[in-house]
């Protein structure tokens, strides 16, 4: 499909003749195709994962690389044990624009979450003392990017499902709001054909006032002195510059700079401002990546805001008996470090230092997935969650190991009967070329899959 007449238009009017026209033939070329790996759970220079032909580095993400060529990701079991995330180059600027911006054991809010590429970029760079809340308003895309999360194995997010609105009322409690506003999808028109034929001037209207409506709510969650990151994958003033614009006429003086950030002008980033805004464009004619626009600013430190929190509506979290963190804690290689508690009948652990603010959370919101899922007691034994197999933090010397080829893991993958033989009797964790995928429980010549039909390979 051929690109929208009135964009091209307005791109040929808005970046002149010479520079539209370049971004349009671009838009006809193949986009590349990268990733960013997880450095809990493989090498950053990526020597243990020579099948995914990693060729060069995202110069501005010391994880990222771009592939020689896209593979059949969903053939690739390291791909589903959560070593790395097929993650779009541009957008793993975020964070790049964050280093240093940080302090220890902060509250980071990624306020339109799904699928969870930049929540699980968030979750490495903020570390475990730190707390990544990710919400999706959306219920099967919330469900989607708590799958990804659990993937990823950080233990440090908290996935929740609601409107900003809902999150806004936790006013001045985050340190950093990542806002990556719902938008026209201009940048992902040589990537998503889908994105072409779904574009229209009145949807660019809609995306704009639906995005002024969210920063006014992740302004009010924000701290003072905090971090505000805009983004979208769209190309047009209406709704990048354009939306800082119209916040700047409300938020006024209570805008500030943020730390400058080096800038290799090999990376082909446009760089500029806003008021105190610095902004970054991505286009794929100059920078190697989909277009991307993001812009970065502070909260003051003197703007007259309070931190007040929602009225608790209902009490989620029930603690846990001695007994049962005895049992809880020989699953886990650092139990010292973590909180337990219980929620339905799924016992869950969480870092102690954020412990307490993810039960404020669940609380007051629908939290659908936080910390690591340790699974269910029964008779004072635990029966493994599948999301305790891809937390770094498992003791393996709580159950036998099983170690699987690449055939018999996508067997495995696919919820298919998997060999006996390899297994021990009993629970057993599985794995590929040593990353954690899952759990298997070996009755006598019989195996009992236990990966989540949820997860499983459809594909033959």
């Amino acid at each position: 499909m051929s690109l929208p007449e009135r964009f091209v238009e307005r791109v040929l009017r808005d970046l002149g003749p010479e520079e539209g026209r370049a971004l349009c033939e671009a838009l006809e070329t193949e986009p590349p195709t990268s990733v960013r790996l997880n450095a809990s759970k493989c090498r950053v220079e990526g020597t243990d994962l020579p099948h995914l032909g990693l060729s060069k580095r995202v110069p501005w993400c010391d994880e990222g690389w771009y592939l020689c060529e896209r593979p059949s990701f969903t053939f690739d079991p390291d791909f589903h044990a959560g070593a790395y995330y097929v993650q779009e180059a541009s957008s793993q600027f975020v964070g790049y624009l964050l280093r240093g911006m940080l302090p220890a054991g902060a509250r980071l809010l990624d306020l339109c979450a799904a699928p969870g590429g930049k929540t699980t970029l968030y979750a490495s760079l903020i570390g475990r003392e730190g707390l990544v809340v990710a919400n999706e308003i959306d219920r099967r895309r919330a469900s989607v990017l708590a799958d990804n999360v659990r993937k990823w194995g950080t233990g440090n997010v908290a996935v929740t499902c609601c409107d900003a609105a809902s999150l806004g009322r936790f006013e001045a409690w985050f340190d950093v709001v990542a806002v990556d506003a719902p938008c026209s999808g201009e940048g992902m028109f040589r990537k998503d054909p889908a994105a072409r034929q779904e574009w229209s001037e009145a949807n660019v209207c809609l995306c704009a006032a639906r995005q002024d409506e969210i920063l006014r709510e992740a302004w009010r969650a924000l701290k003072p002195g905090g971090v505000l990151v805009y983004s979208t994958c769209t190309f047009n003033r209406d709704e990048d510059e354009g939306s800082l614009e119209r916040m700047l006429a409300w938020a006024g003086d209570e805008v500030t700079e943020a730390d400058p950030v080096t800038i290799d002008q090999a990376w082909g980033i446009c760089c500029g401002a806003i008021g105190p805004f610095r902004t970054y464009r991505f286009y794929p004619h100059r920078a190697c990546g989909e277009g991307f626009f993001a812009a970065v600013a502070r909260k003051s430190a003197e703007a007259d805001t309070r931190m007040r929190i929602p009225r608790a509506r209902r009490s989620v979290v029930a603690a846990v008996d001695r007994k049962c963190v005895a049992e809880l804690s020989r699953w886990l290689r650092e139990p010292e470090e973590m909180r337990f508690g219980v929620v339905g009948d799924t016992y869950y652990a969480w870092y102690g230092g954020q412990a307490e603010a993810v039960r404020m959370l669940s609380e007051a919101l629908p939290v659908i997935g936080s910390g690591v899922a340790l699974g269910q007691l029964f008779k004072g034994v635990l029966k493994p969650d599948p999301a305790l197999a891809f937390f770094p933090g498992l003791n393996r010397e709580a159950l036998p190991v099983a170690e699987l080829d690449e055939q018999e893991a996508l067997r495995y993958l696919r919820r298919q009967e998997i060999a006996a033989g390899g297994l021990a009797e009993g629970m057993n964790l599985i794995t590929v070329r040593g990353r954690g995928l899952g759990f298997a429980k070996r009755i006598g010549s019989r195996v009992n899959n236990l990966y989540p039909n949820s997860l499983r390979i459809m594909k033959q």
